[in-house]
């Protein structure tokens, strides 16, 4: 018996996988714990539709991606630091404070979580930053860091 999973199952597919199971074990465990349905020819219809759709939406995801990849790659924010003597920083540049500079000063919202940084900035200067927009688009974002008074 065909059947298409609904979830990923351990031992037989991935989510939307058309696999071959024996109809006992469709019947008393696939189809009632609403693991996968029945390889009709409605619901293979229904899961090319589905596919179709994912592969746009994620061309369109990746296209946005790559223009706000190609905005950041031409901007930069400064932050401000206090020094101390010597040059020392009281404290530094963390990705929570660039996300928060790249909304303030270019209205843009990226989540903290996109921004890499190594370690966090400590010293006054120019920075390139990484952002990851999407699993195939990271784009460098330029950071000034200046002493405030």
């Amino acid at each position: 018996m065909k059947v298409i999973l609904l979830q990923d199952v351990k031992s037989l597919g991935k989510k939307g996988d058309i696999v071959e199971v024996n109809p006992g074990y469709a019947r008393n465990f696939v189809l009632p714990k609403k693991l996968g349905v029945e390889a009709t020819p409605q619901a293979m219809n229904e899961l090319k539709l589905k596919n179709q759709n994912d592969a746009k939406v994620a061309a369109e995801n990746l296209a946005e991606a790559k223009a706000l990849g190609a905005k950041l790659s031409e901007s930069s924010v400064t932050a401000e630091i206090k020094m101390g003597e010597g040059g020392r920083a009281f404290g530094s540049v963390s990705s929570k404070e660039i996300s928060e500079l790249l909304k303030k000063q270019l209205n843009l919202a990226i989540d903290k979580k996109k921004i890499q940084l190594k370690d966090p900035i400590k010293g006054v200067g120019s920075y390139k930053v990484a952002v990851k927009l999407h699993p195939e688009v990271t784009a460098e974002l330029l950071v000034h860091v200046k002493e405030s008074k």
